[in-house]
């Protein structure tokens, strides 16, 4: 993930440039900034020519010769259509262009080079199949043939993608997924993320999960939850990426407000009425209907089974109210809750009479599949102490943050606990702690990681998990933290012997 901070705030234009003879590169400077500058193969051979004629030595005239040539070729034989040897038609619009351009076209190049009846034609119709095409975005396509620098403006950059791939031409295809992903945001990473899904940009689709995972719950936004679709919700709620903010209560708060509104398109109201809102539609339709079966089972609630069962519900039944809301909303299937229930009930007991004093070996994929997620929000410098809610095997653990250091305490007898608190010696965790800021447009600013580690602490004992540098802090500052409690375990065969019995008599 990029970690430097953006030029910019917005959405903003792009100067690309397109490669698309694979010609060597040179460098050129525009405004102060570095560009990629590639010429094409029939440009570059016609300033060798004028310039062989006219005797020209000085490189500084080459240079001035170069650029006026360019704007020339653009002017007369694209703009003007000058000596044009082929005129295509699509979408009720024509253009006079040059077969040796076009032939810099996968597209062109083999209709022009093999048996196709089109290769003897002066006018060509060309059928355009896919509507994300229009006459702007063919107008810049057409005109990135006979020119060195194409302007992309983010809001047409899906049109003009389209239209690079039917004619074949890879360097404006790359340019396109550049541009798209300098852009992410809330009102462009669902339309770019499916763009890059039709036309096969994995970087660009990359880029919009990454922005998705960190953005979705620090910045909620009620328009993003209306676009997004079950799949890729689903992408997002299942990773160990996702960036949390408080607890995993609130990941599935998140789900019930996504899940009204793509019931209820036509919502419109602020963020915070949203979830009350959802809390009343949810018990209007339980009393109109008198159903008792879960929403899930329910014929509208069905479709949106494959994301709820990615919510990990362990970390939201070990907190009375959290289980009591989930109850009330009668959103689960029954059976998964006790399934749920069941698992943490022996997990309970294997800490308390079968010494699982949490994970000591090195489980990754057991950690990403099924590890606690929590988060906070720092708003500014200063200093910071708290605990994540929730019954966690009588591990209390405090989060500290003062003086650019982050602290981890097992509490055990110094502070108070509203809860069992273990007083084993010896406690294990694994965790992963992630700091990060973002600009106003969701980017990230800057983050830090601390990867999959394994803990151990003595009781009251404190262990600095991170020291940061002043100079990359930016607040608000947002902490996500994954915590294993409990050893994965497999539980006892049906069929394995009875354990000793651990009765003794009492004299």
């Amino acid at each position: 993930m990029d970690v430097n901070a953006e030029r910019g705030n917005g959405l903003h234009t792009v100067t690309a440039t397109v490669s698309l003879m694979r010609k060597m590169p040179y460098w050129t400077h525009h405004g102060g900034e570095k560009s990629h500058t590639h010429h094409t193969g029939n440009t570059h051979n016609f300033i060798n020519q004028q310039t062989q004629q006219a005797g020209v030595r000085d490189k500084r005239t080459y240079r001035k010769k170069l650029k006026s040539t360019s704007k020339y070729i653009y002017q007369t034989l694209f703009l003007n259509g000058e000596n044009s040897d082929i005129r295509i038609c699509a979408l009720g619009q024509e253009w006079n262009l040059h077969k040796v351009y076009l032939c810099q076209s996968g597209y062109f190049s083999s209709m022009f080079s093999g048996s196709w009846k089109e290769s003897n034609m002066m006018v060509i119709p060309l059928e355009i199949p896919d509507q994300n095409i229009d006459t702007e975005a063919l107008q810049v396509v057409f005109g990135s043939l006979y020119r060195d620098d194409v302007l992309i403006k983010p809001s047409s950059v899906v049109s003009i993608l389209a239209a690079a791939c039917m004619l074949q031409l890879d360097g404006l295809i790359q340019q396109c997924g550049e541009t798209m992903k300098e852009n992410v945001g809330a009102k462009t990473v669902c339309v770019y993320y499916s763009s890059a899904s039709i036309y096969g940009l994995d970087s660009v689709m990359k880029k919009c999960l990454e922005w998705l995972l960190n953005n979705l719950m620090t910045h909620q936004n009620v328009d993003l939850m209306k676009e997004l679709g079950v799949d890729v919700i689903e992408l997002l709620i299942q990773s160990s990426d996702l960036f949390v903010m408080q607890v995993e209560m609130d990941v599935y708060t998140a789900l019930k407000k996504w899940m009204f509104l793509q019931l209820n398109p036509s919502w419109d109201g602020p963020i915070k009425q949203l979830l009350a809102d959802a809390d009343a539609w949810l018990c209007k339709r339980r009393t109109e209907m008198g159903e008792e079966e879960p929403f899930l089972k329910a014929e509208d609630g069905a479709p949106f089974t494959p994301v709820f069962r990615h919510v990990r519900l362990q970390y939201i039944i070990n907190d009375l109210a959290s289980a009591r809301i989930l109850e009330r909303d009668n959103i689960l299937p029954p059976d998964w809750l006790t399934s749920v229930y069941k698992s943490q009930w022996f997990a309970m007991l294997r800490t308390e009479h079968d010494n699982d004093n949490g994970p000591q070996d090195a489980n990754k994929e057991e950690f990403q599949s099924g590890s606690m997620r929590c988060g906070r929000k720092l708003t500014k410098d200063g200093d910071y102490c708290w605990r994540w809610t929730g019954f966690n095997f009588g591990f209390d653990l405090l989060v500290t943050y003062t003086n650019r250091f982050i602290v981890f305490k097992r509490n055990t007898l110094s502070q108070p606990c509203g809860g069992a608190v273990s007083l084993q010696p010896r406690r294990h965790l694994a965790y992963r702690l992630r700091l990060a800021s973002f600009d106003n447009s969701g980017k990230l600013v800057c983050s830090r990681s601390t990867g999959y580690q394994l803990l151990t602490l003595e009781k009251d004992q404190e262990y600095v998990v991170m020291n940061l540098d002043s100079r990359l802090l930016s607040f608000p500052l947002y902490v996500c933290c994954n915590f294993q409690y409990t050893s994965p375990h497999m539980d006892r065969r049906p069929d394995a012997p009875e354990p000793e019995s651990s009765a003794r008599s009492v004299p």
